[in-house]
């Protein structure tokens, strides 16, 4: 998860997140550094708003191309807030390159608050969609609760008979047994999807596939087993999950501190993960570990001189590597960083959006179209409201 800077009284910010849930700060450190030499640029083609239902608060989102050519988002919708009982997870899809999206699809509608959705299609066809539920909001509620119903900052009495209505749906007992990680899966092109199951791990964009036919998820146990970070992997195209290996943390680092893990193998056939680092050393930098048997094992979290996160990785079809996150301090946006060198070292940093009102925005994710150009999904607070949309870059690289 991740911070966002400040909100409003009644809302919680992902840092407060982070603590709510028990994932809060420690120490370290470590060292890699950007490259600088024959810097490439980006090029902005074209920036756009793509949520259908403005009035609503729209969130970490996650894009991919389907073999088919067909472009599918999903992400966090049907909120009134960045913390509320009331997110579900929907998708869109585009025929046109990101010209124009479907109307919603609602995937998964829990009782409680459905967050971050990640999204994968297999070599097999299979389309794979993750989520993971949160009781986040809960002191929120209570807050508003407590507060007289003629204080200034009272709510109105028709938001707090919506949220009660929300959370009295389930008991106590059964809120709690509504905590998890979970996936759905799709085999015939997200016509029906399956009932949700445990992918034991979390991170926002889902898992990725390896070459030797493999799926593997890096991420975090957030609410069950010992609350390891990892990597799980899947044999049978994403039907059922194991543990592989636990992630190592740094000398004097908190693990509970290492979030929003992605993934990605590299044209050389080692395994990548970036982290989302919250320990006194290197704070809000994007931390880096490889692997080179599989994910048997990984090297010690190193950073590489990224501010900025969490990080989404797509290898491009020239074996290039491509990093794309979030700038939560001025100017607000989104990065992207290159690596010709299998992730050995990244470039400076490409802009990719940097007209953002707040920290309240990022979780970018990157597909490249068949022409080459690169079109980046990201959800953005917009301004004078407390409602969040999707928007979308399509953007090139240039030497």
């Amino acid at each position: 998860m991740m911070t966002h800077g400040t909100f409003s009284n009644s809302r919680l910010n992902r840092r407060q997140f982070l603590r709510a849930t028990a994932l809060a700060s420690a120490a370290a450190a470590g060292g890699w550094h950007a490259r600088a030499a024959a810097e490439p640029g980006a090029r902005l083609l074209e920036t756009k708003i793509i949520s259908q239902q403005r009035a609503l608060y729209h969130g970490w989102p996650t894009v991919i191309r389907r073999a088919s050519g067909q472009l599918l988002v999903v992400y966090s919708g049907g909120r009134e807030d960045h913390v509320c009982p009331f997110g579900r997870v929907e998708t869109m899809v585009s025929q046109d390159r990101g010209e124009n999206w479907s109307w919603p699809q609602v995937l998964l509608d829990g009782p409680i608050d459905d967050r971050d959705a990640g999204a994968l299609e297999t070599r097999q066809g299979a389309l794979l969609v993750t989520t993971f539920t949160s009781l986040a909001y809960e002191p929120i509620l209570s807050g508003a609760e407590k507060r007289p119903p003629d204080s200034a900052n009272a709510w109105p009495a028709a938001r707090l008979k919506q949220w009660q209505a929300a959370h009295r749906r389930l008991s106590p007992a059964q809120r709690q047994a509504e905590l998890g990680q979970w996936m759905i899966r799709s085999t015939d092109g997200g016509v029906t999807w399956s009932a949700r199951y445990s992918s034991i791990v979390n991170s926002p964009h889902g898992p990725t596939q390896l070459a030797d036919g493999r799926l593997l998820y890096a991420g975090k146990e957030l609410w069950t087993g010992d609350k390891r970070t990892g990597v799980c992997v899947s044999e049978d195209d994403g039907q059922t999950w194991k543990w592989l290996a636990a992630i190592p943390t740094r000398p004097g680092d908190n693990a509970a501190n290492y979030h929003e893990l992605h993934a990605v193998e590299t044209a050389d056939r080692r395994i990548l993960v970036h982290i989302r680092n919250h320990n006194a050393a290197n704070p809000n930098e994007t931390l880096q570990c490889e692997s080179d048997d599989g994910g048997r094992t990984w090297s010690l979290p190193k950073p590489i001189g990224v501010w900025g996160l969490p990080s989404h990785l797509l290898r491009l079809r020239d074996g290039r590597l491509l990093m794309t996150y979030g700038h939560r301090r001025e100017p607000f946006g989104n990065q992207a960083r290159l690596s010709l060198d299998h992730g050995r070292s990244w470039s400076a940093p490409l802009t990719v959006s940097r007209d953002g009102t707040s920290g309240d925005l990022g979780y970018p994710s990157t597909v490249e179209l068949e022409d080459g150009s690169l079109l980046t999904i990201w959800y953005e607070l917009t301004k004078g409201t407390n409602r969040a949309v999707l928007r979308q870059a399509r953007w090139l690289v240039e030497a």
